[in-house]
């Protein structure tokens, strides 16, 4: 082969390699630099992905609110966090008054209006309307399980989760310390010491006696309040079938006696549920020995400088109670902005993110591992109001949890109370009234 010949071939071999290059393009080889660009293409689809995400649609969550503190400025932060990452999210508050919210989310509801979420305090009512956050939430179980036991009757249903828990309520006792300590009484210093009702009793008493006090026990006028001794007892409003009444049984009408007792020895001030004296401005003017009513009083008497008060464990009888009640975050359906306001809710349940809110609103946490917040004001005194609802029994919650009854018997149990201390009726005569009711008003459904 000549010199010339060989050049020729080189020439051509050259050309082949050339468009053979060409060709590696569809293996993703650039041809200009060698360079693999089917991972810069990954790369590519990938930052569009992250552009997405970082510019979702705006959306707009309304959220039906009521507030009775701070905790309109708690869930403000909470959702101003949720911004940070979440900046496509935009949250409407609706306020309106406690007593005006059941109304108002009822016409929304019927107008097709509903909003994305509502802070509720009946969930049983909203079921129908509600979405059910168990899968989303990771499933039933796994859901429940972070929650105190005594709330799970009030935000399930059917092994459906309708609502997240934001905060929990808890009867308990709130006492007068510089009147317990001019009497030289010493309350309970632990869940060990409780007193029994005959014990407490006398305690009352005994500070009246050796004291400034004018009155001993003051008890807020509510059926629910009331509950708690009927609980201590050992009874329940509603059977454990949940399918009849229990309030008239043996327990249920000892309860009521005790009760009536304590008002004859002007243990409880008649004034109160007679008279109807208002009992935290009783409790406020110093001279009364200690007030049953519920946590959400801390903050109220928290202001009080003219006497130091404090919180100790409540009397058992037959066991300790409390009565357990809360708020609830519900989302509804038919908002067209369903999956946005489960994410919130995701959120909203996190461990930091209920306690943060719970701790700045001076609230006690539903959630099982936020039991010890660290609040700025009465940590000792939110720990004694969650001791008494670990020690609550389960029909306290079974009970409050009835949506279909509680609002229909509530004023008549009420009203019951109040015939039986002012001695127009006996007390089984009064609690077969409020059985029989219950009784009409399950057979009614």
């Amino acid at each position: 082969m000549t010199k010339k010949s060989l050049v020729v071939l080189l020439i051509l071999a050259l050309s082949i390699a050339m468009f053979s290059g060409c060709g590696k393009e569809e293996t993703g080889e650039d041809v200009s630099t060698g360079t693999d660009t089917s991972s810069q293409e990954s790369t590519t689809n990938d930052g569009d992905s992250d552009s997405a995400d970082n510019e979702k649609e705006d959306v707009k969550l309304d959220i039906l609110w009521f507030a009775d503190g701070v905790e309109t400025e708690a869930m403000q932060k909470v959702m101003d966090n949720y911004k940070v990452e979440n900046p496509h999210v935009e949250f409407n508050m609706i306020e309106v008054a406690y007593s005006d919210l059941d109304s108002k989310l009822k016409t929304m509801i019927a107008g097709g209006t509903p909003p994305a979420i509502a802070r509720v305090t009946n969930p049983g009512l909203l079921f129908d309307h509600a979405q059910d956050l168990s899968e989303f939430m990771g499933g039933y179980d796994t859901f429940t399980e972070q929650y105190m036991d005594s709330l799970e009757p009030y935000y399930t249903k059917d092994g459906g989760v309708y609502a997240v828990p934001m905060d929990v309520t808890a009867n308990g006792l709130i006492y007068n310390k510089t009147l317990f300590d001019q009497a030289g009484v010493a309350v309970p210093g632990s869940p060990e010491e409780v007193w029994t009702w005959e014990e407490f009793e006398q305690a009352v008493i005994e500070v009246k006696e050796n004291s400034d006090a004018r009155y001993g026990l003051l008890w807020d006028v509510t059926s629910h309040r009331w509950s708690t001794l009927l609980y201590e007892f050992g009874g329940s409003i509603i059977n454990e079938a949940g399918d009849g009444p229990a309030i008239n049984n043996e327990q249920g009408v000892a309860a009521m006696n005790y009760f009536k007792k304590l008002h004859d020895t002007d243990v409880i001030p008649k004034s109160v549920w007679l008279g109807g004296e208002n009992p935290n401005n009783l409790f406020r003017s110093g001279t009364a020995v200690a007030h049953l009513s519920g946590n959400w009083m801390l903050s109220n008497y928290r202001d009080i400088t003219d006497f130091e008060w404090g919180v100790t464990y409540a009397p058992k009888q037959a066991t300790r109670s409390s009565v357990p009640g809360g708020k609830y975050m519900m989302p509804f359906k038919n908002t067209g902005v369903e999956e946005e306001a489960m994410k919130f809710l995701e959120y909203f349940a996190k461990a930091e993110n209920t306690g943060q809110y719970c701790s700045d609103s001076l609230f006690i946490s539903p959630r099982l591992d936020n039991s010890e917040l660290d609040y700025e004001y009465g940590k000792e005194m939110f720990a004694i109001f969650s001791n008494e609802l670990a020690n609550t029994p389960p029909a306290a919650a079974k009970d409050w949890s009835r949506q279909d009854i509680m609002p229909v018997v509530n004023p008549d149990i009420t009203d019951a109370i109040k015939d039986v201390l002012m001695g127009e009726a006996e007390a089984q005569e009064a609690l077969d009234k409020v059985a029989q009711l219950i009784t009409e008003t399950i057979e009614a459904q």
